[in-house]
C-alpha cells in the first residue's frame, strides 16, 4: 500500500509539474499579440494626431496639393501583393515545401523593399516641394505617421531575411513554423494599417 501511495504521490507531482509547464512557442506568440496590441494603440494615437493637425500648415504647402496618386496607388498594389505572397509562404510551409516557403518569403521581401523605395522617393519629392518634417504641425504629423509605418515595414524586412537564413539552415521545425506564422500575421497587420493610411491620409487629403 505504501508503495502504491508513493507511486500515486509521484504521479500527482508529475501531473502538477505538467500543468505548471508552459510551451515556449505559446509564450512567444502571446508576447507577440501584446506587441501587436501596443502597436494598434501607437498607430491609433498617430492617426488621431494627424487628423487634428492636418490643417495646421502654418502658411506652408498643403499636402493635398502635393500628393501624387499614381505613386500611392503603386505602393498600395505592391503592399497588397506582398501580403498575398506572405500567405502563399504559409501555405507552402503547411505543405512542408521548404524551398517554396523561402521563395515566397523572398518575393515578399522584394515587394516590401520596393514599397520602401517608393515611399522614400515620395518623401524626397515632398521635401523638395517645401513640405518637410519641420515645415508645420501638419507636415510633422504626416511624416511621423507614414514614417512609423515605413519603419515597421523595414524592421519586418530585416526580420524576414533573418528568418529565410534560419529556414535554409534548419528547415521547417516547430520554432521556424511559429516564426513564419508570426511574421505573416505581422505583415498582414501592416497591410491593414496601410489601408487606413490610404483612406485617412491620401484619399481624404485629395478630397
Amino acid at each position: 500500500m505504501a508503495q502504491v501511495a508513493a507511486k500515486h504521490g509521484h504521479g500527482d507531482h508529475a501531473h502538477d509539474h505538467d500543468h505548471g509547464h508552459h510551451d515556449p512557442q505559446e509564450l512567444k506568440i502571446l508576447g507577440f499579440w501584446f506587441f501587436l496590441i501596443s502597436d494598434v494603440i501607437l498607430f491609433s494615437v498617430l492617426f488621431a494626431t494627424f487628423i487634428v493637425l492636418r490643417d495646421n500648415t502654418a502658411g506652408g504647402p498643403v499636402l493635398s496639393e502635393l500628393i501624387k496618386m499614381p505613386g500611392v496607388i503603386a505602393e498600395t498594389f505592391i503592399l497588397l501583393t506582398s501580403s498575398f505572397t506572405s500567405g502563399l509562404a504559409v501555405l507552402a510551409m503547411n505543405q512542408g515545401k521548404v524551398k517554396q516557403l523561402i521563395s515566397w518569403l523572398a518575393v515578399t521581401a522584394v515587394l516590401g523593399a520596393s514599397f520602401i523605395a517608393l515611399e522614400v522617393t515620395e518623401f524626397i519629392e515632398l521635401i523638395h516641394e517645401g513640405f518637410s518634417y519641420t515645415t508645420s504641425a501638419a507636415s510633422g504629423a504626416f511624416f511621423t505617421l507614414v514614417g512609423t509605418h515605413g519603419l515597421h515595414v523595414s524592421l519586418g524586412l530585416i526580420w524576414m531575411i533573418g528568418l529565410m537564413l534560419q529556414l535554409k539552415k534548419r528547415g521547417i521545425t516547430d520554432v521556424t513554423r511559429g516564426k513564419v506564422n508570426v511574421i505573416s500575421l505581422y505583415w498582414h497587420f501592416l497591410d491593414v494599417v496601410w489601408i487606413f493610411l490610404l483612406s485617412v491620409v491620401y484619399l481624404m487629403g485629395v478630397m
